[in-house]
């Protein structure tokens, strides 16, 4: 009796009962063979999961739209071995995804093949790529410099674009609003157009106010998918995008009683945040070719080239203490950044198979900044320019063999060759043990590393700051071994990780003997932990995913080996989905973060300054389809108001004393989003 009452209360809320979707034609899923699902991103071939050595997390259209997730972050986090950070609640926040208590720079986020992490900072931000572009999502979790190269150390997420499909055209366009004054436009139109020639297209636009003031976003993107497809004989792709971004950086959020303050009759800070003056822009391109042609069965021949442009602007200004005046300065950082990779995938006989390959990066950064006066003028004579070129040629082979249906083999290599710090050497090895049809065993050992950024290379030299061109780039190695087993004709899917990895010549910004602020390799870090995930169903119209991740997580510099800073021993998932007789698609996602230690500059204590409180957060998706082309949607994120922190920073208030203290990031608080579309 209370499960239909709860459910025709819901058909009340959408408020169209009368148009809802008969029985037969409710959205639903269907029983899947986990471990017969196809990936690619772990060996760069089409593999079944059961004949893949790596452990891989897969997202597909569903899943995302089903989600309440706002962002690939919110989407991807506590997935197992997967922390998502950003720095706090407002629009322009990075959005950061760290594996297996590993920096955010450790991990490499790639679309259609191009890798979209920053050069300048080492990590990707997640929060600019939209969704509704996106058709399936693989995370390979551990090292994946092998194949991808530098910065793949905790993992990679390889994002697949949507193309179009024979014989169907996509039409969808999307309106929505919500608090924090929120609204959002998104469209996207696919198709083949004449014969083996087809299209996909989508754009996005969104604003928010945020929830501190010159916490606002304004979100602009597009993208376009061409392809030719003519079967294995030659599938050809040539995908861009275009991104642009500008929003406020409130800094942190100040301590309590803090009063607002001016300088020239300009408000610098109030109680809500530490800058109402700081700005950010992003302007974003992406353009990638793929070629892939299969002359024969036992002869795959892949190709692409790729060139990304990357240019951030910030503008910041500062209070000086003890006086009332005030200085800043206007950041332009460019990156631009041109690839090509080929490699050829050989099956020689029955159950081998050898990936030849070769990559090659060339990279430009350029630097431009001009002080501000105390007006927030530029200063005149202060603009300085620095630019640096750098390249980098990886080789790399890996081949696979299965003597049988029990047992199978990976072994492969990769030599990099950077322009800055000399060559490296990369083996890894896996071994997969299949006892049973739906139970795979697996093992890894490999080598990762992560090249300096240009920023660490060089960032010009200033009172305060300076690049370091001596780098080594961080070097390591990574285990792990698990099962994953599936149960009950398909229907429960478990899969149980150990992971242990450890971390040298780890690169860190801090103050030299001069309180200079620059990179050095400081460092070391290790880490060991335990992944579990559970998915179960579809029962009854329900499914129910529930993951932990329990982590390890050192660091250790020349003073003291103490727990890592930032890093959660604890993360959980819970994510239970039920589609309705009548349309109704209902989500809920409820997310545990645990404590995180904080030790500021202090290197020689094992006592954490401050720490980040756990907390748990609660998301809601609500959809209901009608009129067949037609659904409405509503969205809640962290539904209880849950207050939580992201990150510590400082704050100077020139009023106060002592003038600078140490300040907190909140997240995000609670937000509703009504969304009304239509598909064709």
């Amino acid at each position: 009796m209370k499960k239909t009452t709860f459910l025709l209360g819901l058909m009340v809320l959408f408020g169209f009962p009368d148009f809802c979707l008969a029985e037969d034609e409710q959205k639903s899923r269907e029983a899947v063979d986990t471990l017969d699902e196809v990936v690619v991103s772990a060996t760069k071939t089409e593999e079944k999961r059961k004949d893949v050595s790596s452990f891989v997390i897969v997202v597909d259209e569903m899943d995302i739209e089903e989600s309440p997730a706002k962002t690939l972050g919110e989407l991807l986090a506590n997935e197992p071995g997967i922390d998502w950070r950003t720095r706090g609640d407002y629009g322009g926040a990075r959005g950061e995804i760290h594996i297996r208590g590993m920096s955010g720079d450790a991990t490499q986020v790639r679309v259609n093949g191009v890798t979209v992490n920053s050069p300048s900072f080492g990590s990707a931000d997640v929060s600019k790529i939209p969704l509704n572009s996106i058709e399936r999502i693989e995370v390979v979790e551990g090292s994946g410099s092998v194949l991808y190269g530098s910065g793949a150390m905790g993992g990679t997420v390889n994002i697949i674009t949507k193309r179009p499909e024979r014989e169907k055209t996509d039409l969808k366009a999307s309106a929505g609003f919500g608090s924090q004054s929120t609204y959002g436009l998104a469209a996207e139109q696919g198709m083949f157009a004449v014969g083996d020639f087809g299209y996909y297209l989508t754009a996005n636009r969104y604003r928010t106010l945020g929830f501190r003031s010159n916490s606002d976003l304004s979100h602009n993107d597009a993208s376009i998918n061409l392809v030719l497809d003519k079967g294995d004989i030659l599938n050809v792709s040539l995908y861009g995008d275009y991104i642009y971004r500008d929003f406020g950086v409130p800094g942190v959020q100040p301590p309590a009683g803090t009063q607002s303050y001016y300088i020239h009759g300009t408000e610098f800070f109030n109680s809500e945040s530490a800058s109402l003056l700081n700005r950010g822009r992003d302007n974003d391109a992406h353009g990638v070719l793929n070629i892939d042609s299969k002359p024969t069965d036992w002869v795959d021949l892949k190709f692409r080239g790729d060139y990304t442009y990357m240019d951030g602007y910030n503008y910041d200004r500062w209070t000086l203490s003890g006086i009332k005046k005030a200085a800043g300065a206007r950041t332009w950082v460019t990156n631009k950044v041109l690839g090509f990779e080929g490699d050829v995938d050989f099956k020689p006989f029955e159950g081998a198979n050898l990936l030849v390959g070769s990559e090659y990066k060339h990279y430009t950064w350029e630097n431009k900044n001009t002080a501000l006066d105390s007006f927030g003028a530029d200063v005149p004579g202060s603009t300085s320019y620095t630019s640096a070129r750098l390249h980098t040629l990886g080789i790399y082979a890996e081949a696979q063999y299965r003597p049988s249906k029990y047992i199978k083999g990976v072994a492969g290599v990769r030599h990099e060759d950077h322009s800055e710090f000399g060559t490296e050497d990369l083996p890894r090895f896996g071994l997969i043990v299949n006892p049973l049809d739906s139970t795979a065993v697996k093992f890894n050992y490999g080598k990762h590393f992560r090249a300096p950024t240009p920023n660490d290379l060089f960032w010009p030299e200033s009172p305060y700051t300076k690049g370091n061109p001596d780098l080594k780039p961080e070097t390591g190695w990574h285990f792990d071994a698990g099962i994953e087993q599936e149960l009950l004709g398909n229907r429960v899917f478990l899969s149980l990780t150990y992971f242990n990895w450890n971390l040298k010549d780890k690169i860190q910004w801090g103050p030299d003997i001069n309180w200079v602020w620059t990179p050095q390799n400081l460092d070391k870090a290790k880490a060991n932990g335990l992944e579990v995930g559970t998915k179960i169903g579809p029962f009854y119209d329900v499914t129910l995913a529930l993951d932990y991740t329990y982590t390890d997580a050192e660091e250790e510099n020349q003073y003291v080996t103490r727990r890592a800073t930032y890093t959660p021993e604890h993360l959980f998932r819970g994510n239970l989905t039920y589609w309705a007789p009548f349309g109704l698609t209902a989500t809920a996602t409820l997310r545990y973060v645990g404590d995180r230690y904080f030790y500021g500059t202090d290197k020689t204590t094992t006592d954490p300054v401050s720490t980040l409180d756990p907390y748990v957060t609660m998301d809601l998706r609500l959809e209901q389809r009608f009129f067949q082309n037609w659904l409405l949607s509503l969205e809640g994120n962290n539904l209880f108001n849950k207050s939580y922190d992201t990150y510590f920073g400082s704050f100077t208030d020139p009023t106060a004393k002592p003038q600078t203290s140490s300040g907190k990031y909140p997240g995000a608080g609670r937000s509703v989003f009504f969304k009304a579309t239509y598909e064709f």
